[in-house]
């Protein structure tokens, strides 16, 4: 079993079991509060593995499951045996990274809670645009959008509704998973900054 497909198999499995147990979710979700008053540090971990509903899982497993196969198959590339393991470290890290920023900006507010794969979902799919930058990324498995484009354009939503402050999305773990994303990728990978540019300016429209 691939590590993407391990990582996906326990968090459904976790997700899974804390909509059965309630106290369990209310144990790993963050809250800034408690991780901050109560040294409860373990939660910026564990709330990546709990999901809202079975939608909220299944978007971010089925995207896990592309871009973190996909850059699973680059770094086994790139590194050999230990490209999985690279990747695992990439991942787990992504999703404590991304909810720091929520951390700090929450650190007041009793009643925020936050949930998700989300951060170190952006990571994976943003290190897999750098590798790749003009490949597809299909929305609604219809509109093919060049992955360069895509991730611009993600990138200002999710600090455009970031700023807003509305809704429950925590978008600021997309916007930070997704720089995470990049600057790892750039980090174990220098040349991919040259490839990068080179791929996008060989692109064309038509």
């Amino acid at each position: 079993m691939s590590v993407t497909l391990a990582i996906i198999v326990i968090t459904v499995l976790v997700s899974l079991y804390a909509w059965r147990n309630e106290s369990f979710l209310v144990s790993t979700i963050l809250n800034p509060q408690k991780v901050l008053r109560r040294g409860q540090w373990y939660r910026l971990l564990t709330s990546g593995f709990i999901h809202a509903d079975m939608s909220h899982l299944l978007f971010n497993m089925f995207t896990l499951y592309f871009f973190g196969t996909l850059l699973e198959r680059v770094f086994s590339i790139l590194f050999g045996e230990s490209g999985p393991i690279y990747l695992l470290i990439f991942y787990l890290v992504a999703i404590v990274v991304s909810d720091i920023p929520t951390l700090i900006r929450q650190r007041n507010n009793s009643n925020y809670n936050s949930l998700g794969a989300s951060g170190g979902v952006s990571a994976l799919l943003f290190g897999a645009i750098m590798f790749q930058p003009t490949e597809k990324i299909y929305l609604m498995a219809v509109i093919g959008i060049p992955g360069f484009i895509f991730g611009a354009l993600y990138m200002a939503y999710s600090f455009y509704e970031s700023r807003r402050g509305r809704g429950h999305i925590n978008h600021d773990a997309h916007l930070y998973g997704a720089a995470f994303g990049i600057i790892v990728v750039i980090l174990l990978y220098p040349p991919v900054v040259s490839t990068f540019v080179q791929e996008i300016a060989n692109w064309r429209l038509f």
